[in-house]
């Protein structure tokens, strides 16, 4: 059993950047020529910019992706794509983590415990698309701190799960891990 887990893990690829850095483009070219890619969205369209943005973005993966919209879920969407997709996009994890300590249930710990080991039963590629936001300026608030340590110990975590990590700047992808 423990060996399973360890080829599932090899799998799965953490691409991380910053805003615009093209790390969303480098995951879907993870995917290749998938025939049944999936893409689970953890965006909320809170506003018109933000459906324009996701509608934006749902045209540029095509049809024949299915699109899963999932702000807080995100273990049990991985879990429910197993027996239809080959391949799986979380597009991202600093949206979800923001949905996360917004809802405050569960906590922060125990929704990546549960995204850890969704990612260990996973029988499918996940590739999963993160900020990297602790190479900017300090936050100002005591919230935009709790946020930025978060996403940092949330991108650590992961990046230990993974067989493969990625930064990406520029448009330009540099493998960090595997």
């Amino acid at each position: 059993m423990e060996s399973d887990l360890l080829v599932t893990e090899q799998l799965h690829t953490l691409v991380l950047g910053g805003a615009r850095s093209g790390k969303s483009a480098r995951a879907l070219t993870l995917m290749g020529t998938m025939r049944r890619p999936a893409m689970i969205a953890t965006a909320e369209p809170r506003d018109g910019e933000m459906a324009a943005r996701i509608q934006r973005h749902r045209q540029e993966r095509g049809s024949h992706w299915e699109t899963v919209e999932s702000p807080l879920g995100l273990a049990q969407a991985i879990g429910q794509l197993q027996d239809r997709a080959d391949g799986i996009v979380v597009d991202c994890l600093t949206l979800w983590l923001a949905n996360v300590m917004e809802a405050g249930q569960p906590s922060v710990d125990e929704a990546t415990d549960q995204l850890l080991a969704a990612l260990r039963e996973s029988v499918v590629p996940v590739v999963l698309v993160s900020n990297e936001v602790g190479l900017g300026l300090v936050p100002e608030t005591s919230l935009g701190r709790a946020f930025r340590d978060a996403q940092g110990r949330l991108n650590q975590r992961v990046a230990q799960t993974v067989a493969t990590v990625e930064f990406v700047a520029a448009g330009i992808s540099l493998k960090l891990k595997g």
